[in-house]
């Protein structure tokens, strides 16, 4: 059977998510991002085109390392102003039927009781077809915003990530049974206490003891998304995600991630396939090759340096402008607690290749730090399939130059093409987003989630 190729896409609600300057190109429609109508349009394109969801990063802190201030993000619009994103998947939903809905949320920043409700709230708005792409926060400026001096280290984090889950796994899959919800107007009884429980928590890092206030929404647990790449992150990932978002320069180097990934599955004894890998990628298509060229480099007229290393620093939390610009980088050299170091990524890809600051930037100057594949329709899907065989991914995070138009090219010329070689879906599986990606609306009995349906899993800690 061919294997299908799967597509999201990806964004954050801002003027520049990951290609600072675009914005200025007279075909944009970025600046419009505080145009919910921009938004309801974005998301019915990409169900036209069948993409499987729209994933929208988030983060609460400011690009301000880069100098050791703000203003080239500011200046650029680099992921700032940033909007709240819950805020607007619910008019989004409404605006389609099968498109699914993965927002980024931080275990560091977040209380999980209250997480709960909101994730649970947009599960029965959207018919079951939220997903929550789990974060544990990288930034200094993010933990300022939220009273802490710098950012929890890396393995704190994720320690405290694993208790997180657990207490919302409480609270979604054990605080009410099935069948507790009655609505019987003849008895005038809603709900049957006895199948609605108590959690009692008291862990490292959380103490609560509540009802969750939501009833049982379509997934009960969202759709779980994660991106951590570091060794302790994909450990978290292969306990908890269903859908993991990797990214890379090289087919080889998103290959070994994915290799890791699937063996950590593997080695809890749950299916090394029962993960579905989607790699960052940004296309540009067009009717013919040098169409598609020729749309590259008027895009590259339009990049911002100074936003590309703006956004550079604040993920890898380096000064970059202590950096010479074409000086040789060497791997190791450099390495932030907070992540795995972007620059680093680059370096250990290609380890026949001298990488300096300048070819990084132009390199993730347009979609960030994945492939811009750059082509024809034939020519884009022959890259695609080249990457889902030799890096073993189920399909493509899909970044932007600009919105809607990197989109709208995917939709009208590639996907026909991708759908003509029986590599991409002609519909939409029915039900929730969990049931079109892995079968079932619920948590797989292999998940460690779904173990919380167990009344004895939920008592009261020691």
């Amino acid at each position: 059977m061919t294997r299908q190729i799967r597509l999201t896409g990806f964004i954050a609600f801002s003027p520049v998510h990951l290609s600072p300057g675009l914005w200025a190109h007279p075909r944009s429609r970025d600046l419009d991002y505080k145009d919910l109508d921009h938004w309801v349009d974005l998301a019915r394109l990409l169900e036209r085109g069948r993409f499987d969801a729209l994933i929208i990063a988030d983060g609460i802190g400011i690009h301000d390392v880069y100098g050791g201030t703000a203003d080239a993000a500011i200046r650029s619009g680099a992921q700032v102003p940033k909007h709240d994103p819950l805020m607007l998947v619910s008019a989004l939903a409404h605006a389609t039927t099968h498109l699914g809905f993965g927002v980024t949320a931080s275990t560091s920043h977040e209380l999980p009781a209250v997480l709960a409700r909101r994730f649970s709230t947009l599960d029965h708005f959207t018919d079951g077809r939220i997903g929550w792409n789990i974060a544990t926060g990288v930034s200094d400026s993010g933990a300022r915003a939220f009273g802490r001096e710098a950012v929890i280290g890396h393995d704190a984090r994720y320690e405290r990530a694993d208790e997180f889950l657990d207490v919302t796994y409480k609270l979604w899959e054990g605080s009410w049974q099935d069948g507790a919800v009655l609505r019987d107007r003849a008895s005038g009884l809603f709900a049957d206490p006895g199948k609605v429980h108590r959690i009692r928590h008291r862990g490292a890092h959380f103490d609560l003891d509540t009802i969750h206030l939501a009833e049982p929404s379509p997934q009960r647990t969202p759709f779980l998304f994660q991106a951590g790449a570091s060794p302790r992150g994909r450990a978290f990932a292969a306990r908890h995600a269903e859908a993991v978002l990797v990214g890379g320069p090289t087919r080889a180097s998103v290959a070994s991630s994915v290799r890791d990934i699937r063996a950590r599955r593997a080695a809890l004894g749950r299916d090394p396939r029962d993960i579905a890998v989607f790699t960052l990628a940004t296309l540009i298509v067009a009717p013919t090759r040098e169409e598609a060229r020729a749309k590259h480099d008027e895009y590259r007229r339009y990049s911002d340096p100074d936003g590309v290393l703006a956004l550079l620093s604040g993920w890898t939390g380096i000064d970059l402008s202590r950096f010479d610009l074409d000086a040789p980088l060497r791997p190791g050299g450099q390495r932030d607690d907070a992540v795995l170091s972007v620059i680093d990524g680059f370096t250990r890809a290609d380890p026949d290749r001298v990488w300096t600051l300048r070819e990084v930037i132009t390199h993730t100057g347009i979609g960030g730090r994945g492939p811009l594949l750059v082509g024809s329709p034939a020519d884009v899907a022959d890259e695609m399939e080249a990457w889902v065989a030799e890096a073993d991914v189920d399909g493509f995070n899909l970044s932007y130059a600009f919105l809607p138009e990197t989109f709208a090219d995917v939709v009208d010329h590639l996907v026909p093409g991708l759908q003509r070689r029986g590599l991409y879906k002609r519909d939409y599986a029915p039900g929730s987003l969990r049931a079109k990606l892995t079968g079932s609306d619920r948590l797989k009995p292999s998940h460690p989630g779904a173990a919380f349906r167990d009344r004895a899993r939920i008592a009261p800690a020691a």
